[in-house]
């Protein structure tokens, strides 16, 4: 039996408790090394608990994010007979939005925890607007602290209700809310016997059984970023990764920016020949003509071809110290493509300050071969660089229509 990956991320306010639902998942997932869990039980007696404090399995990264590092988000992987887990652990403050757009920009589920006691509040709108822009597929709302508010069903439902609301404000597609407490267990792996008006999955369960985008990404249009040009003797050799779709031996394709069209003739998946590919596999293809093919061409076969612009409209995070201003010149850089570019308006703000949130509209001076981040998360995104210093400015999701 193949045994997928999920990529998911955990989002949550100040005291809200992600520390400690992180800890739950992996202390009753079996996940943490026996000497982990006695050194978290060793510091909890330190500080006077007569339990371990599960919290305490995420204190290097607090400790990591107070030494000043930029791009904090810890990931964790732990596994179980079902699945294996890659988990991004992104911090909750407003100075963080851009750590958050970097854990959940990858993930196809993000985790936004509630406080039982105070609801959704402002951080929880802005974490479900980041999953919202970032097109994340699956978002559990975990309300958590459900001890205490005496397990309440009606707390439960009045918090799901109002975040219902605001989800459908922001375009997200639907969440999952589900009712724990991270400090007690309940339904984190193990299903709570403290609510038995709720009938739906434990926390681990949904993880274990929600499905996983590898699917969707080998059926949606073919898109052959290329990355390197391999000659040998007369024949060229294009290899990348293949971000979506398939390609096989005797398809019609086209490239992209140039428009010129061949077919292929040799697909060769780690130096062994093929019929045919699949995303996201590595690839280097042959095609029956000789064309001006270069690293950051776009192959793509079919009738569903790429957009090609060079007006950009995009929402975007600002990721830098630095502000964004219009009539700033950048590098855009899109799959293995670079392109200088100028931003001609940012949706009517003077300026983006790291964190913001904001839409902007790019001049390129080259054409790029884009599709909407809706349709694709990896064709349709990007990130501005400071073209003096090759500092990351922003991150980017196209937006076509």
């Amino acid at each position: 039996m193949t045994v997928d990956t999920l990529r998911f991320a955990t989002a949550g306010s100040v005291d809200d408790g992600k520390s400690t639902l992180v800890g739950r998942l992996l202390h009753d997932s079996k996940s943490v090394l026996t000497d982990q869990l006695e050194a978290v039980a060793h510091a909890s007696r330190n500080r006077g608990q007569d339990t371990p404090d599960l919290a305490l399995l995420t204190d290097g990264l607090r400790a990591e994010r107070e030494q000043g590092i930029t791009i904090d988000v810890a990931y964790r992987y732990f596994a179980t007979p079902k699945r294996r887990f890659i988990l991004a652990d992104t911090p909750g403050h407003v100075q963080y939005t851009r750590n958050m757009v970097t854990g959940a920009s990858t993930a196809e589920l993000a985790i936004i925890l509630v406080d039982a006691r105070h609801g959704v509040v402002e951080q929880t709108r802005r974490h479900a607007a980041v999953a919202a822009m970032l097109r994340v597929p699956h978002v559990v709302l975990a309300v958590n602290k459900m001890d205490l508010v005496g397990y309440e069903e009606r707390e439960f439902e009045r918090i799901a209700e109002d975040f219902a609301g605001h989800a459908a404000e922001l375009g997200l597609p639907g969440f999952t809310p589900i009712p724990v407490s991270a400090l007690v267990g309940d339904n984190v792996v193990d299903r709570s016997a403290h609510m038995d008006w709720y009938t739906g999955p434990a926390l681990l369960e949904f993880l274990e059984n929600v499905p996983v985008g590898t699917d969707a990404a080998s059926a949606a249009p073919a898109r052959f970023p290329v990355q390197y040009v391999i000659r040998h003797g007369e024949v060229r050799y294009y290899a990348g990764q293949l971000v979506s779709g398939a390609l096989r031996v005797g398809d019609r394709v086209t490239v992209h920016p140039s428009g010129e069209t061949s077919e292929i003739t040799g697909i060769d998946v780690l130096g062994v020949p093929e019929e045919e590919a699949h995303a996201p596999q590595s690839i280097s293809v042959r095609l029956a003509d000789q064309r001006d093919v270069s690293r950051g061409d776009m192959i793509s076969s079919g009738t569903e071809t790429p957009a090609l612009t060079q007006d950009v409209r995009a929402a975007v995070c600002h990721l830098a110290d630095r502000p964004l201003r219009v009539g700033d010149h950048v590098l855009l850089r899109h799959t293995t493509r670079t392109v200088k570019a100028i931003v001609k308006d940012l949706a009517g703000a003077a300026e983006l300050s790291v964190n913001d949130l904001g839409r902007i509209t790019l001049r390129t001076a080259e054409p790029l071969a884009l599709d909407d981040y809706a349709v694709s998360r990896r064709t349709g995104a990007f990130i501005l660089v400071d073209h003096a210093d090759g500092a990351t400015l922003t991150a980017g999701m196209v937006e076509l229509s």
